[in-house]
């Protein structure tokens, strides 16, 4: 008699504090990806109503200064930034550069503090 399989409980924040930070990092350049690809409908709407209905700019101008729409362009803003910084990385790791261990380390941590500068760089201006 065959054993059954049953499904496997995953403790993720357990498991994520097991992650390197090469992992996390790898992680993260995915998440960042997935927002940008779900952001580009509503950017190209709003682009394109703004060109064509200046109402609709005064408005969208309006909703812009709201905190919670700030948030939502840090957000954004850090999505790209650290799909950048890591694209980069991972680009070097591509052509054989970077693969040590800790090498790798160092860049992976390298992607995360400048990406969070950037952010907070480019942030600063919309605040």
């Amino acid at each position: 008699m065959e054993k059954q399989q049953r499904p496997v409980f995953l403790d993720i924040p357990k498991l994520g504090s097991k992650m390197s930070i090469m992992a996390k990092i790898s992680i993260l350049h995915r998440i960042s990806g997935v927002l940008m690809f779900l952001a580009i409908p509503l950017v190209l709407i709003l682009f394109h109503e703004s060109l064509t209905n200046s109402q609709f700019y005064q408005s969208c101008y309006t909703i812009a200064s709201f905190p919670i729409t700030k948030l939502i362009y840090l957000v954004l803003i850090w999505s790209i930034m650290h799909h950048m910084c890591a694209g980069v990385r991972f680009l070097f790791l591509d052509i054989h550069r970077g693969i040590e261990r800790e090498t790798a380390k160092k860049t992976a941590r390298v992607v995360l503090v400048v990406s969070l500068l950037l952010t907070i760089a480019v942030g600063a201006l919309i605040w």
